[in-house]
């Protein structure tokens, strides 16, 4: 099962829902997909395995 978080661009500030699978956790870029912009994506897990996103502007 996949887990789905609803981030804000931090370019446009639109809400886009994230679909990441259970294991993923680190960095990557992604794209937003309203302006296009792309994001540097962090994925963090808590004891339980439940994902907390930071999504900022890549360099």
């Amino acid at each position: 099962m996949q887990d789905e978080v609803e981030v804000c661009c931090p370019y446009c500030g639109e809400t886009v829902a994230l679909v990441i699978d259970p294991e993923t956790s680190g960095t990557f870029v992604q794209d937003c997909d309203v302006c296009c912009n792309p994001w540097a994506v962090t994925v963090e897990r808590d004891a339980d395995g439940d994902p907390y996103l930071s999504v900022e502007r890549a360099q």
